[in-house]
């Protein structure tokens, strides 16, 4: 983006921002890496996986990109606190990563829904507060939580009570922080996609019933790619967006206005 660019396409340039993604290797994660690098973000790629980190950051400089990657587990306290120490300032955090377990309610080990817990809501909040930190210093910042639809309505098409759960969590969550950190000058957002093509679904549209239920349950008749939901976090993080703070927007193809 240059001189000659509007004043608001400039507002949407994140030159000279310092990102932090969460389950960046693959998805929506590495498409909001893609994204925002693409407008200047200096991008720090986390996984659990650091090998997928790596190829991943790997590929953002090949494509004239700044990018480094750091191994990053949002189920461990210990991880999350080793990845930020090394970060001395952060002006945007993408909380992304995230799990679910397909299991009816009255079956679900205890386990199970501690682990989807752990890292859908505990996970993102240590990292949004590891994240608030450093930036809460320079009077400024920016925290997406990657929520989803299924934590605006009662349900889906398949039994996920700890991911709707921790979802539900995370859209109040949200405004909480939204209004406790306001008067530090960080904002703190949301995105609740609805099906997203992604490694992650591979699984569940291999079923064509299932991907025909998706699709009849979605007003607009497909699936979402990857590159859409970034678009969404890139505006909200962005200086575009310099007084919304506490909102969750679906991106779901008008699922949640049925």
């Amino acid at each position: 983006m240059n001189a000659t660019m509007p004043a608001g396409m400039k507002r949407l340039d994140l030159r000279d921002k310092k990102v932090l993604v969460t389950g960046a290797a693959s998805g929506i994660g590495f498409a909001c890496c893609e994204l925002m690098g693409a407008r200047g973000a200096d991008v720090i790629v986390t996984d659990i996986d650091p090998e997928a980190a790596a190829q991943a950051s790997g590929k953002l400089n090949r494509a004239g990109m700044s990018a480094q990657a750091l191994q990053l587990d949002v189920g461990s306290r210990r991880s999350i606190a080793t990845a930020f120490a090394g970060i001395e300032t952060l002006d945007i955090l993408i909380s992304n990563a995230g799990t679910g377990a397909r299991i009816p309610a009255a079956d679900m080990p205890e386990e199970d829904w501690r682990r989807v817990i752990d890292i859908n809501l505990t996970g993102g909040f240590l990292a949004a507060q590891e994240a608030a930190r450093r930036m809460g210093t320079r009077g400024k910042g920016a925290i997406l939580f990657v929520a989803s639809i299924m934590g605006l309505i009662g349900g889906g098409l398949y039994p996920n009570a700890a991911y709707q759960a921790s979802k539900g969590a995370l859209v109040n969550l949200t405004r909480t922080l939204a209004l406790e950190w306001a008067d530090r000058g960080i904002r703190v957002n949301a995105v609740a996609p609805g099906f997203v093509r992604t490694p992650l679904t591979l699984g569940l549209l291999s079923d064509p019933e299932m991907e025909k239920a998706i699709l009849a349950s979605t007003p607009m008749g497909r699936l979402i790619e990857p590159v859409e939901v970034a678009e969404a976090a890139a505006f909200l993080v962005s200086d575009a967006a310099s007084m919304i703070t506490g909102v969750t927007l679906p991106i779901d193809g008008g699922w949640t206005s049925r």
